[in-house]
């Protein structure tokens, strides 16, 4: 009887190993070896989801894995950034993340994750926008120091939109009201195109707005760009001077990168980083991103952290200078 029983125990037993140098091998498995998420906070359609399915192609082909594009906009991006924050580490879960990390918690103490210093681990930068200075036809001036005259010349005559309470087009507005001295009345929109079709017709005097959003102002001749927000000219507008040239040091960009949860391990951020560089650099990516606008970023994990520290610190303290308040 013993005997009879010793067969199946010995096919049991090698079944069992068989079964654990399996599950072995898998979770050894070299990363990725499944799709990837790359979440996005916008809803499809725009320059940021554009963008972001841009460098995930090219992601893609470095990974050797397929990457899925999830947009979950609301409540200032916080919702993508919240699920990723609260996701599984283990790299399959990438979160678009925009400067909007920088200032949602000075701006909305409440909203997720308080943190992302701690909660979220970055992989590298991805991209940045500047805003043009976006002025109606109609206002009397042409450059940054004949704008600041204005504006002290006339406390609070002009409007000046933005996309949104506590946008980054607002933000930008406010440092450079506080670093010029000046005091301009904000009219918030719900997004930018109803923003700059009120320039177009007039009924607003300026806003900061992104080379995206200033094209139809522009093209029609309805509205002039007098200054840039970077520290440098950019590709599509080289005659249109920094306002830093006015004003030393300022700067007021729209940026992006790609954060993972926090305690993702550090072989997989590699991984992720090497992609997205691979992406960064690509010399066709980067020419239709100029075209845009828009110039790719270069930079690994302290790269990207240090960028959000400093935004972070920044931004906060505008935020509690100036009292704003999400809407």
């Amino acid at each position: 009887m013993i005997r009879g029983n010793r067969l199946p125990l010995r096919l049991a037993i090698a079944a069992i190993a068989c079964i654990a140098t399996f599950a072995s091998a898998s979770a050894q498995a070299p990363f990725p070896n499944r799709p990837v998420r790359l979440i996005v906070g916008y809803a499809p359609g725009g320059i940021n989801d554009q963008m972001a399915r841009s460098i995930s192609e090219v992601m893609a082909k470095e990974l050797g894995q397929s990457i899925v594009i999830e947009n979950k906009p609301g409540a200032g991006t916080a919702v993508a950034s919240t699920f990723v924050a609260q996701s599984d580490p283990d790299g399959y879960t990438v979160l678009f993340g925009t400067v909007s990390l920088a200032i949602n918690p000075a701006l909305s103490p409440k909203l997720t994750p308080k943190n992302p210093m701690t909660e979220l681990m970055p992989i590298g930068p991805a991209i940045e926008s500047p805003f043009y200075l976006l002025m109606a036809k109609n206002v009397p001036v042409n450059n940054v120091a004949e704008l600041i005259a204005y504006a002290k010349a006339n406390p609070g005559k002009l409007n000046m939109g933005s996309a949104g309470n506590g946008s980054s087009s607002h933000l930008v507005l406010e440092l450079f009201n506080n670093r010029a001295g000046v005091q301009t009345t904000h009219v918030p929109y719900r997004g930018a195109a109803p923003m700059t079709l009120d320039i177009i017709a007039g009924r607003l005097d300026g806003a900061f707005a992104t080379p995206v959003d200033a094209s139809p102002a522009l093209e029609r001749g309805d509205g002039k760009a007098i200054a840039v927000s970077s520290t440098e000219p950019i590709k599509l507008k080289p005659e249109l001077e920094p306002i830093a040239k006015t004003m030393p040091g300022f700067r007021g960009v729209f940026w992006t990168g790609l954060f993972v949860p926090a305690n993702t391990p550090a072989p997989i951020v590699a991984t992720l980083t090497k992609a997205l560089s691979a992406a960064t650099s690509d010399p066709e990516l980067k020419a239709k991103a100029a075209e845009r606008g828009v110039t790719m970023l270069n930079g690994g994990s302290d790269t990207l952290r240090d960028l959000l520290a400093s935004e972070t610190e920044v931004w906060g303290k505008l935020i509690r200078d100036a009292n704003i308040r999400g809407e």
